[in-house]
């Protein structure tokens, strides 16, 4: 079955840095579309950045200059690399995939908590 499980997520304090993994299962990685959201306590749950299988990449305006998205498909894992961290980066963190045939699966998620 697929899974998509996340780690590296923590308390760190503003201004610091921390780097996300999601490693992959159960999917050919490298046909995949991968991406990483975050949900707030109280907000919707929204998109972070995206990666596609050519290493093209899409950053929220929030985190653009900040985060940097990056795959190993040899290894089946997704980072993401979260520099300048601000209170407002609080929120559990998602690793997304989207299949070749536009089947979407989502990680249990890792909580990224930033204290001023």
């Amino acid at each position: 079955q697929v899974q998509l499980v996340e780690s590296g997520g923590g308390l760190v304090q503003s201004g610091g840095s921390l780097r996300l993994s999601c490693a992959a299962s159960g999917i050919i990685f490298s046909l995949c579309d991968m991406g990483w959201y975050r949900q707030a306590p109280g907000k919707q749950r929204e998109l972070v950045t995206t990666i596609t299988t050519g290493g093209s990449t899409n950053y929220a305006g929030s985190v653009e200059g900040r985060f940097t998205i990056s795959r190993d498909d040899a290894k089946n894992l997704v980072y993401l690399r979260m520099n300048s961290l601000k209170p407002d980066d609080t929120a559990v963190y998602y690793c997304h995939a989207r299949t070749y045939y536009k089947f979407d699966y989502w990680g249990q998620g890792t909580q990224v908590t930033v204290s001023s």
